[in-house]
């Protein structure tokens, strides 16, 4: 895994949040790390989401073409503004999501994080980020108490990051699965 924002933040959070400790500033500990805790939530999903908007993008180009009118219509109307209708949110997994490509890839999800408890934890990390951003966002960001602390949040965004790392290898193999099976039938 590569630096990210996210984890560029944490970083110099995490400096920030030290310096105050050493100096005994613990007032200004706590609002820092009050603000700190909803920009690295907010980082993370916004990360996740430019991630796999761009991965479904990125596979409707390469299994259509670049300009193709397909890969306009996906872009204008499954992908722009359309992320967080994705998700089932209040869920623990992405069944939803992955049933917007179709029962049979929803299938070969299921199984496979059946097998691997890694992406099931990953999976369950990535929609609880969500799911607290969605609750910042439309809860009153200033006033939010969020309960996480901003350690436990960076931990759910590493966790996630497995799931959004894999999930266009997924999306490809699936694919070629799918093409050898149709061939290999004809």
């Amino acid at each position: 895994m590569c630096e990210t924002i996210v984890d560029g933040l944490h970083t110099e959070f995490s400096a920030i949040l030290a310096y105050l400790e050493e100096n005994n500033e613990v007032s200004w500990r706590s609002v820092v790390d009050n603000n700190f805790r909803k920009v690295v939530l907010m980082a993370a999903a916004s990360y996740f989401e430019q991630s796999m908007t761009n991965a479904v993008l990125n596979f409707v180009k390469q299994v259509t073409a670049e300009n193709h009118p397909l890969t306009w219509l996906v872009n204008n109307k499954a992908i722009c503004r359309q992320y967080h209708t994705w998700f089932d949110w209040e869920a623990s997994n992405a069944n939803h999501f992955f049933g917007l490509f179709g029962d049979a890839f929803k299938k070969n999800m299921k199984e496979k994080i059946e097998n691997d408890d890694d992406l099931e934890s990953s999976i369950k990390a990535f929609m609880e980020i969500g799911r607290e951003r969605n609750r910042l966002v439309h809860q009153d960001f200033g006033n939010f108490p969020l309960e996480k602390t901003s350690e436990e949040i960076y931990r759910l965004y590493s966790m996630a990051t497995l799931f959004v790392e894999q999930f266009p290898d997924a999306l490809k193999m699936f694919s070629q699965e799918e093409l050898e099976k149709k061939y290999q039938a004809e």
